[in-house]
């Protein structure tokens, strides 16, 4: 096993999501971080800090230039931050020394760095938006195709009452809505450029150094903040929270999905069953189980995203090295979770039959709450409540359905039990809620 199943050839097409580790490679960083750099002296040559022939020539360069990762890395190790080795790199691939000393011109390596990630989570978040769309599309194609398919509500592990699969899918995709909603609200706090020199106030940067910031967040379509973020990591800590409740909702379906698919339960499934190693007529249910696992270690991650906040002074080493051995792992656990559930919650398979076969197994005991209100109609309702109980105890240890035993109650009598305790019957506001859910989603797009 490797030190990170992302970088694992045997593991990382379970999980990790190829689309989102492209983003979070070294050479998707030097492009971003010369992007940049490209920008900054764009910015300063078109406000005359800069000579405008440097400039236009450090722009250029900044899209033509090719530079090795392995090349960096002595510096990386030797600064604790690969920015002064990439920045020597950039000069030198320029070849063109009159022009290269102005690559940098009062910036500090945390204004790449950060700049560099933030132009990275954009698409990040697009994909993550696309694959929330089409989770949510699923969720409601089938929260209306089976907004009335009867099935047991279990609480605390046991089943309770009637209600039906539509709702269930419902109820996972609520949170999904809330999470596009976060995922877009939170944009304009993290897409946020970052400029503002070795100590945060943008010394070396002269005068003009708050139109430098608006050009450059102009040329890179990034928020221009007022006040710098260097020790103000907030942005990314609610990103990260974000990320892991997402992924927490997701777990959520996966695990609900192992428990549906268990042999003695069999009432939903989805997608391909896994194999055993001895075992040939196991389907294990390794999609669910992974949301499950990815849910756990975003929960961790987020956690060490939230300390990276602890940044001392104007600018912390430690604090931003965290953020670095956390956040990227986290977007590809929230990446891959999304992948497994879109491919899910596109191929759920109910087994209705075995569905109602399972509430008939209880001898209709699911719908003893159902029968107290019945009759509560013509008794008092703790008179009411005490004879269905005895009724229930009667059924559990005659083996004989609760609709039978209450037939025989005189207090029961000329009450039609077997209609009456029709599980379909009892599923309350249920198809309501899976059809509000569908035209949620439909009304979001």
């Amino acid at each position: 096993m490797t030190a990170s199943p992302f970088d694992s050839l045997m593991l990382r097409e379970h999980l990790s999501d190829p689309q989102a580790a492209r983003l979070f490679t070294d050479g998707a960083e030097i492009r971003a971080m010369l992007l940049a750099e490209g920008a900054l002296a764009k910015a300063q040559g078109e406000l005359g800090l800069i000579p405008q022939t440097a400039a236009r020539a450090i722009h250029r360069a900044a899209r033509e230039v090719a530079i090795d990762p392995a090349g960096l890395a002595a510096g990386a190790a030797a600064s604790g931050v690969v920015v002064p080795a990439f920045v020597e790199a950039f000069r030198a691939a320029m070849g063109a020394p009159e022009h290269a000393a102005f690559v940098h011109h009062g910036a500090t390596s945390q204004d790449i760095l950060d700049t560099a990630l933030v132009l990275r989570l954009r698409p990040y978040l697009e994909l993550c938006d696309a694959r929330l769309a089409a989770i949510l599309g699923h969720l409601a194609d089938g929260a209306e195709r089976w907004a009335q398919t009867p099935m047991a509500a279990r609480t605390r592990g046991q089943i309770a009452t009637p209600t039906t699969l539509g709702a269930r899918l419902a109820a996972w995709g609520a949170p999904l809505i809330r999470a596009r909603e976060r995922l877009a609200q939170l944009r304009p706090r993290v897409l946020v450029l970052s400029l503002a020199g070795a100590s945060g106030n943008s010394a070396a940067l002269g005068p003009r150094a708050p139109e430098v910031a608006r050009a450059m967040a102009a040329e890179l379509d990034l928020h221009c903040p007022e006040i710098p973020w260097h020790a103000g990591r907030d942005g990314l800590a609610e990103l990260a929270a974000a990320l892991a409740i997402q992924t927490a909702s997701l777990g959520k379906i996966g695990l609900d999905l192992a428990l549906l698919s268990q042999s003695e339960v069999g009432e939903l499934r989805a997608g391909e069953g896994g194999g055993s190693s001895t075992m040939p007529h196991k389907a294990n249910p390794v999609g669910a189980e992974a949301l499950v696992s990815l849910a756990r270690y975003a929960s961790r991650l987020s956690g060490a995203a939230q300390e990276a906040m602890l940044a001392g002074h104007e600018r912390d080493g430690a604090a931003w090295t965290l953020e670095w051995l956390s956040l990227p792992q986290l977007c590809l656990a929230a990446a891959a979770a999304l992948r497994h559930a879109e491919a899910l919650t596109g191929d759920l398979r109910p087994d209705p039959e075995r569905m109602r076969a399972n509430m008939d197994a209880t001898h209709g005991l699911m719908m003893a709450e159902a029968a107290s209100f019945r009759l509560a109609e013509t008794l008092p309702r703790p008179q009411a409540q005490a004879l269905v109980k005895a009724a229930c105890a009667e059924a559990v240890e005659r083996r004989r359905p609760l609709a039978e035993v209450l037939s025989g109650l005189p207090e029961g009598a000329g009450i039609d039990w077997q209609a009456a305790l029709d599980p379909a019957a009892h599923v309350g506001e249920a198809p309501a809620i899976a059809r509000r859910f569908a035209a949620m989603v439909r009304k979001a797009g």
